[in-house]
């Protein structure tokens, strides 16, 4: 965890210099400032926000600095109230101290109240962070339980009409499409087929984890591909399980290869 923040509030300078370097043995806390009057103190806190406060009762100012904590414009972790007099205790329990140091006091007694402001300051800190934690808990089933957006629906069949009847044929069984002008010319089977359909908008319709592009008029069922030949400058001959050769050009290559890879 990140250091302890303390700052020491107390008119006295020799006090502060005391309890500063009982501090400063502890490598779990920094020290992060020094004030002499409440107002400076309030002034520090708004500036820096810390995480423990050692506050002296003779400290002028306190009914601002009273005010300053119940309007919650600042929490720090723990109140460490500091007194001569045992009848301050009670003035302690008023401000929601979590502990009363009587002056003079020893190291042990110093140590119980550095260790009791520490355990109060880490289980704050792991309370916040489970606060945040249901927040996201909270938020994140809304987001989970939200159905998917849908997938894409592509072609599961090409209706072809020729002359005199109109034939269903499921888009699995292409073997690969070529267009002709404003139309396609599908293979399947050894059959020829011909949709009125533009080869650009059909290609837009197809799923493109089953057919792609290896020609700027062909496209291929990658389930179809037996191998692939090289040819010249960087081109290829794609042969299909049927013994069809198309050509493959060189830009359209690496698409071939990322689907075949995925076939």
């Amino acid at each position: 965890m990140a250091p302890i923040r303390i700052l020491v509030v107390d008119e006295e300078r020799l006090a502060r210099e005391r309890l500063s370097h009982r501090l400063a043995s502890d490598p779990e806390v920094e020290v992060v400032g020094e004030c002499v009057r409440g107002s400076d103190a309030l002034q520090s806190l708004l500036r820096h926000p810390v995480d423990v406060v050692f506050l002296d009762a003779r400290t002028s100012g306190l009914e601002r600095f009273q005010l300053l904590r119940e309007a919650h414009a600042t929490q720090p972790g723990a109140l460490i109230f500091v007194s001569e007099d045992e009848a301050h205790a009670l003035k302690a329990f008023e401000l929601h101290a979590l502990d009363f140091l009587l002056k003079p006091f020893g190291d042990e007694r110093f140590a119980q109240v550095l260790a009791r402001a520490k355990e109060h300051v880490r289980n704050g800190r792991i309370q916040s962070l489970a606060r945040q934690l249901v927040g996201l808990l909270n938020t994140s089933p809304s987001t989970a339980s939200a159905p998917p957006p849908p997938a894409p629906r592509y072609l599961e069949r090409l209706v072809l009409k020729e002359v005199g009847r109109v034939a269903v044929l499921p888009v699995g069984e292409v073997d690969w499409l070529e267009a002709e002008d404003y139309y396609v010319q599908v293979h399947s089977n050894g059959d020829t087929h011909l949709v009125r359909q533009p080869l650009r908008q059909l290609e837009t319709q197809l799923d493109p984890r089953q057919f792609v592009r290896i020609h700027r008029s062909t496209i291929v069922n990658a389930r179809r591909v037996k191998e692939m030949r090289p040819l010249f400058h960087g081109e290829y001959q794609v042969i299909l399980r049927d013994g069809t050769c198309l050509k493959l050009s060189r830009s359209y290559r690496e698409r071939l290869d990322a689907l075949l890879g995925m076939a």
